[in-house]
């Protein structure tokens, strides 16, 4: 009963945070920019690439605009989000965050 609630918070909470994202955006951005690196679900198979599937979406936005601005600074990653608008962030990190991953499954 306790694994139910704590899927439907979750659930709850990836809807607040997500609520203006478009999933499928998201999806077609991974596909345009992310997928050589992290694959299109964010379950990158390379341990030079982080995972992104399952991440938290506010922690996923928070280093992406870190990488725009120059706070993070990875060559690759600073060209790779140069073009994304706020709603590609948003999308991004909502898409990513949606994904199933070892992150985000109780033990």
């Amino acid at each position: 009963m306790n694994a139910l609630r704590y899927t439907v918070a979750a659930l709850a909470g990836l809807a607040l945070s997500a609520h203006a994202a478009d999933l499928a955006a998201g999806r077609t951005k991974s596909e345009q920019l992310c997928a050589a690196c992290h694959n299109v679900d964010g379950k990158s198979t390379n341990p030079q690439y982080p995972v992104l599937a399952g991440q938290h979406a506010d922690y996923l936005k928070h280093s992406l605009k870190q990488y725009q601005s120059g706070v993070r600074n990875n060559a690759i990653m600073a060209g790779m989000v140069k073009t994304l608008t706020k709603a590609d962030i948003d999308n991004l990190s909502a898409w990513f965050a949606s994904q199933d991953s070892s992150l985000n499954m109780k033990r």
